[in-house]
């Protein structure tokens, strides 16, 4: 192979590379932003996928954030590859957040009525976390709708505006360059 390494990463080295990668979270960052930005279609449905994508990312249903995602972007007419990114919101130092939050806020919501008074450490017991498993999914899945809803409006607002401005200027490089070439 032309592309391939000399030597493969042992699999802690892969676990870091995961973790921290080589070139930096700014590299990485700027990658995820070039990649929205040439994304194809409405500001609209751009914004509405990333949004829906954010919302799912908010649930408890890790595995099935990406079906839901699509789902809430079939439902408001957003972009299934935008929603895919969207999903990037919930990642491993994100998650352990969103779920406290969810969880005290489902608690609070539900009043503590369905066993959501017990403290999520104490489920997390060899054999108690599968066992009492609605103590926490049900507080969770409550408390997570308004967070969804909320992350969908904080992220959509912005964003569909940014999209309209982007597109725009994109249109009138493309026609700038277009004219220049023209005139040669």
């Amino acid at each position: 192979m032309i592309l391939r390494r000399r030597r493969q990463p042992s699999w802690p080295e892969r676990l870091r590379e995961w973790i921290w990668p080589r070139a930096g979270w700014t590299r990485v960052g700027r990658y995820f932003y070039a990649r929205i930005q040439r994304l194809q279609g409405t500001p609209h449905s751009i914004a509405a996928g990333l949004a829906c994508g954010a919302a799912a990312s908010c649930t408890p249903f890790i595995g099935f954030h990406f079906l839901l995602g699509f789902a809430l972007a079939f439902l408001v007419r957003g972009s299934y590859l935008a929603a895919a990114f969207g999903t990037v919101v919930g990642n491993p130092w994100t998650f352990p957040f969103i779920w406290a939050g969810t969880f005290k806020l489902g608690s609070l919501m539900l009043g503590g009525g369905t066993g959501a008074e017990a403290a999520p450490h104490d489920l997390l017991a060899a054999g108690a976390f599968f066992s009492r498993l609605e103590t926490l999914l049900i507080p969770m899945t409550v408390g997570s709708l308004p967070v969804a809803l909320v992350v969908a409006l904080i992220l959509y607002l912005p964003l569909v505006r940014l999209f309209g401005v982007l597109q725009e200027a994109r249109r009138r490089r493309l026609a700038s360059r277009r004219s220049a070439a023209g005139t040669v």
